[in-house]
């Protein structure tokens, strides 16, 4: 999952943030970051591949032309976990460059690791916070989708504040997407996912791209690689909701 939890003070929101709330909700964070063993691997990806395929907020203002080498479509993934998805992804699409945004060692580390082993040119990684890579790494209209599965749903009310789809958020995800570009989520609650639908469907310059038939989710696309943790929540007939929503101004 992407978001965890934290310490931060509590408050009364209820619903989700109105959009000049301030953007990083300061002293709000939707993560924290929990200790945890390292693998030989992990450790090996952090210390040997980092150098090569790590980047960090001190870096600035990104020239991803110049970064990757080429111009093609960039896809941006927030909390990748693991990485076990992305990976699939860099791999099968190798016409495309991704960019991973996860606060997790261990999970940077199995990334960079199996990315080395694997040969991948086409993907880079931030150990950082996503709303401050989007804010001062990543250039305006630069991102053909910015993806976010499987956030944290931060199911008690009180901590609804803590969920990551929020206005300011999701305006600034439209600022770094291409026109045409998309923000594609992806939850196994399906409160938030009404959470997530009800924030976008009033967020502007945004356009869903569900029909009718299944509106507002759409089912799962063949090019999101099905998860362990979700093929095992399907055995046990749980939900998964897809949202992906277009930029459209």
């Amino acid at each position: 999952m992407t978001d965890t939890n934290d310490t931060a003070p509590e408050s009364n929101t209820t619903g989700p943030e109105s959009a000049d709330a301030p953007l990083h909700r300061r002293g709000i964070k939707s993560y924290v970051i929990r200790a945890g063993r390292m693998t030989q691997a992990q450790q090996r990806g952090l210390e040997d591949v980092w150098p090569r395929l790590g980047l960090t907020i001190a870096d600035g203002r990104q020239d991803l032309d110049a970064l990757f080498g080429r111009q093609a479509p960039r896809v941006v993934e927030i909390g990748f976990g693991m990485g076990n998805s992305l990976i699939e992804q860099a791999e099968t699409h190798p016409d495309t460059d991704f960019i991973g945004i996860e606060v997790h060692a261990p999970g940077v580390g199995k990334l960079l690791d199996e990315v080395d082993k694997r040969g991948l040119t086409n993907l880079r990684v931030y150990r950082e916070d996503a709303l401050a890579v989007l804010e001062q790494c990543l250039p305006e209209g630069s991102l053909t989708t910015l993806q976010l599965f499987f956030p944290d749903p931060w199911p008690k009310k009180k901590h609804h504040k803590r969920r990551i789809v929020q206005p300011a958020f999701v305006e600034l995800i439209r600022t770094r997407l291409k026109p045409g570009g998309t923000f594609h989520m992806a939850t196994d609650w399906e409160a938030y996912a009404e959470w997530m639908a009800e924030v976008m469907d009033a967020a502007p310059g945004y356009a869903n791209t569900a029909t009718a038939e299944t509106s507002p989710y759409v089912p799962r696309p063949a090019f999101r690689p099905l998860t362990k943790f979700e093929a095992r929540g399907e055995k046990l007939g749980h939900g998964v909701w897809d949202l992906i929503y277009r930029r459209e101004a």
